[in-house]
This record gives C-alpha cells, sequence and structure tokens, in this order.
C-alpha cells in the first residue's frame, strides 16, 4: 500500500480542476444522434451561470439541493455552480419516482429541488420550491462568479444508497473526497490527458460522481456524456466512432455485449483499458473481451461510501473472478467478527483501515447507523470475501447473501456465475431456501434468452451444467424460470427480495 494521499487543506473542484484547465472537456451525444463538443471554459462559464441562478434563489454555503437532472449538457455545470457556493448536491436518478424524492427532500432538508422538465410529473405531488432547467433563465447570468474558499472537511454531496433493506442512507461526502477522487482515475481508470474517457454510470449514483465528473477531469481526460440508453450494439459502434481510449461500463453492460454474435466484427482499436465496477465480473466475460480485442476487463470493487478500494490495476496480473489487490493509500483486508484479519482461504468481511479521505464523513442524520459500520480502527463494508497467500481479495457476497447449506458456506456469485456461461441464461439470482435437512439449498431463478423454452429438462442440464463448472455441491438443487429479476433503482439484483419469498413461502407450506 503506497501512503496516504496528502489533501489540500482548502479545495474546491470547480475552482482548482475544472476553471484551471483549458481545451476538450466533454463530447455529447444526444439521443437523436448529434455530438457536441464542449471545452472546459465553456463548462466553466455555464456553472457560473448556474452559481449565480442559485444564489438568486436563496442557496448558499451548507444548504442541500436535490439534482434531478438526466445525462444532459446542464448536469455537469449545475453540480459544479453548487460546488462554487458551497452547498450540498444531492444527486438523484431520473428514475425515482415521487415516493422516493419525497423521502430524499425531507430527509436531506433539501432548500430546492433543480429537475429536467420530464419529471415535472414526479416533482408535482411535492410541493417544493423547483427550478426545471428549461426555463431557468441561465442567458440573464453573468459567465463568472466567485466561489466559496471551501475547506476539505466541509460537506461537497450526499449520495443515497440503494436502498436494499430498508430506507436509503445518505452518505455525506466532503470536498477531501473529490480531490482524492484523482487517486482511483490515475491507477486504476488509468485517465490521462488526451484520452476520452466513457463512463457509463447514469447521473444520480455514485459511480457517475466517480468517473462521469471528478475521476477524468482531475487528470485532465475529456469525458462522453450519452443521453440515450444502452443498446450493446449501439455502445460499441459508438465507441469506436466516437475514439473512445478508457471505456468504464457495469457488468451488465458487458455481459450483454459479450453475448452478441461475432464479437470481434466491432472495431475498439483505439481502446487501451477496459473497467468494471458495481459488482463482480464474470471470468468468461473477461475471456470473451480478452479474445475478441486482445483486451482486458479490470475489475474494480467500491462502495457508495467510500472509493475504488480493491482493483486489478495496470501492470498487474488478472486473476480472473478476483476483486484484485487494494488500491493506492488504502489497506483493505479480510476480518473476523473481533476485527482480526483472517488466514488465507478463511472467508470474513471485507474492510477498510482508518479513515482516509476518499472514505465518507457519516451517514446524514443517523449516528447509530454510522458507528454500526465501524469495528475498532476498520470500516466495515458488509460483504465478504477471502484473500489468498498473495493478497488477492475473491468475493463471496455480501454478508446477508451467504447460503449456509450442510455446514457449507455458499456464495451466491460464484453459482450464478456458473449458470451465465450456459448459452440459454441471459440473466442469474441464486438465494439461500429453507430446507429442513440441510438448513438451507440452492435455489436459482434464471432469465432465458430470446429462443430457449423453459422446461425440467433445461433444468436439469442447467444442474449438471453448475457441477460440472464448479463444486458440485453448489449446484442448484431448485431452478425457477422468470421473466424478470427484481433490482434496485441501480440496476442490482435484490437477492433480498427473492430470499425473502422463499422464507414466507417455507413459512406457508405444511409441515
Amino acid at each position: 500500500m503506497s501512503a496516504p494521499l496528502a489533501v489540500p487543506a482548502r479545495f474546491n473542484f470547480a475552482r482548482d480542476v475544472v476553471e484551471r484547465r483549458c481545451g476538450h472537456a466533454l463530447t455529447f451525444v444526444a439521443a437523436s444522434g448529434a455530438v457536441t463538443e464542449v471545452s472546459f471554459e465553456q463548462v466553466a462559464a455555464r456553472a457560473a451561470r448556474w452559481a449565480g441562478r442559485l444564489r438568486r434563489a436563496g442557496v448558499g454555503r451548507g444548504d442541500r439541493v436535490l439534482v434531478l437532472v438526466g445525462k444532459t449538457l446542464d448536469w455537469h455545470p449545475l453540480v459544479l455552480g453548487l460546488l462554487k457556493l458551497g452547498a450540498v448536491a444531492v444527486p438523484c436518478s431520473e428514475l425515482l419516482r415521487a415516493r422516493d424524492l419525497a423521502f430524499r427532500l425531507e430527509h436531506s432538508g433539501a432548500r430546492l429541488l433543480v429537475a429536467d422538465r420530464q419529471a415535472e410529473r414526479e416533482v408535482a405531488p411535492l410541493g417544493a420550491d423547483t427550478i426545471f432547467t428549461d426555463t431557468a433563465g441561465l442567458e440573464r447570468e453573468p459567465d463568472s462568479a466567485p466561489t466559496e474558499d471551501t475547506a476539505a472537511s466541509d460537506a461537497a454531496f450526499i449520495l443515497y444508497t440503494s436502498g436494499t433493506t430498508k430506507d436509503p442512507k445518505g452518505v455525506v461526502h466532503t470536498h477531501g473526497y473529490c480531490f482524492a477522487k484523482r487517486m482511483q482515475a490515475e491507477r486504476w481508470l488509468g485517465a490521462r490527458p488526451g484520452d476520452l474517457v466513457w463512463c457509463t454510470a447514469s447521473t444520480g449514483w455514485a459511480k457517475s460522481i466517480w468517473n462521469v465528473l471528478l475521476g477524468p477531469w482531475s487528470t485532465g481526460a475529456a469525458i462522453v456524456l450519452h443521453e440515450g440508453g444502452f443498446d450493446p450494439e449501439e455502445r460499441l459502434e459508438l465507441v469506436s466512432r466516437l475514439g473512445v481510449t478508457v471505456l468504464c461500463q457495469a457488468p451488465t453492460e458487458y455481459r450483454l455485449e459479450a453475448k452478441l454474435p461475432a464479437l470481434e466484427r466491432h472495431d475498439l482499436c483505439r481502446v487501451r483499458h477496459l473497467v468494471s465496477a458495481g459488482e463482480p465480473l464474470n471470468p468468461e466475460v473477461i475471456k470473451a473481451f480478452r479474445d475478441a480485442f486482445s483486451l482486458t476487463i479490470r475489475d474494480g470493487y467500491g462502495q457508495t461510501e467510500n472509493t475504488l478500494l480493491v482493483g486489478n490495476f495496470p501492470g498487474m496480473e488478472v486473476r480472473p473472478g478476483s476483486m484484485g489487490l487494494s488500491s493506492p493509500g488504502h489497506r483493505v483486508a479480510v476480518i473476523d467478527a473481533d476485527g482480526n484479519e483472517t488466514a488465507p482461504g478463511e472467508e470474513g468481511d471485507v474492510a477498510l483501515a482508518g479513515r482516509p479521505p476518499s472514505l465518507f464523513r457519516e451517514y446524514y442524520r443517523a449516528p447509530a447507523e454510522t458507528a454500526a459500520v465501524f469495528r475498532g480502527d476498520w470500516y466495515v463494508t458488509g460483504d465478504r470475501a477471502t484473500r489468498d497467500e498473495d493478497g488477492y481479495l475473491w468475493f463471496t457476497g455480501r454478508a446477508d447473501d451467504v447460503i449456509l447449506s450442510a455446514a457449507y458456506r455458499i456464495g451466491p456469485f460464484e453459482v450464478e456465475s456458473a449458470l451465465l456461461e450456459h448459452p440459454s441464461v441471459a440473466e442469474s439470482a441464486v438465494v439461500g431456501k429453507p430446507d429442513p435437512d440441510r438448513g438451507q439449498i440452492v435455489k436459482a431463478f434464471v432469465v432465458l434468452r430470446s429462443g430457449f423454452e423453459r422446461s425440467d429438462e433445461l433444468a436439469r442440464e442447467l444442474q449438471e451444467h453448475c457441477k460440472r463448472v464448479t463444486a458440485p455441491y453448489k449446484y442448484p438443487r431448485e431452478i425457477e424460470f422468470v421473466d424478470a429479476l427484481p433490482k434496485t433503482r441501480s440496476g442490482k439484483i435484490r437477492r433480498v427480495e427473492l430470499r425473502r419469498r422463499e422464507e414466507e413461502l417455507s413459512r406457508r407450506a405444511p409441515s
């Protein structure tokens, strides 16, 4: 592990990064396909106009403002305008509905909501003071504005978690966190001046703050922002046409692209680096891209509460299926219930030592929940893993996702990964189902690809496939074919929902 990152006492990303750069900052691809090139100077000028407009609306230092803006040319300047004011941006996905937004408004105590016009239907019932981007009147604002001299410890963002098991938690990040994002952008994302970086994350989620805003611009790279949705064919065609050099996608996007016929026919000759984060990436997907393009997708692990904590970095050996090694400036280990590091091969909790600047300051208005995630000097992520003799971490699942069957501890990801290698499977989710003899059995929910029919024969074929691909005791003793899997708004599979359903059905079943 390298030395912790030294963060300046005073820092403001808008002033100290964006306003000091010139040249190409952003390639914007509209839903229509039209491409617009934007310079740092243009971004800074519009950010100043947003700062002026928000100041006239009464927004000042420390005020929280909900940002319900999608992938448009206003998202970056609006967030930067809030940073200039010393206000706290609360990014929200445009997929959120009125109930979700009402919770965030109340919980954050937001002074204002800034939204795209298409969100008006969800915004109207809230009764919140709202500015819509299409009628903000920015043309009347000056293209320069003063910037608050914010301290590294001042709050800059509140990012809400997915709320998988309860109400979302508001994760408070500081201006020091904004500075610290440079580390993962340099070391894992591999962004450098002259690069064109496309991180496909939607606005409103932590990864968009990481690498659709802070990370690439910290290194002098330009960013792609695509207003349209995801289509595997179109995505790879745009990567080629735009000249993208660094591509950061969700595992699901890589998986769907890997299933395209003749993947190698796409021209990715200008791409230098591929990365993936959000959940572990299946080894067979990594192999597909390596075979097609001689490029290795480098998996990374981080959370809303922190940064890229573990990764497969350029120059290091990639062990397919592994999370990788601790990122520079961080010490990540696998610990037991007492806070002691486990032996190689022994499962435990993934934990981060100390309080690096990339770690969140607190859960907003939740001191008990903040205290609960610390175990001595360790921040405990809630994920489970093992480490090998060389320090590589191997994800086994969320702490409450691990299946205990006949004394075996089974991580659902391994079984899901095995199922995805079968040509009939588009998506899968694996949970533990209560069983009177084994405690739990492995149950798989499977979404089939087009052209395959549900049948008992196919279920048996998948079971035999899993026995061949992974340890036999891990195979799913039950398979249920479904049309879709329950997911959070950020696209992660809600195994907890499936597990609760099975527990409820078990309680209702006759003895």
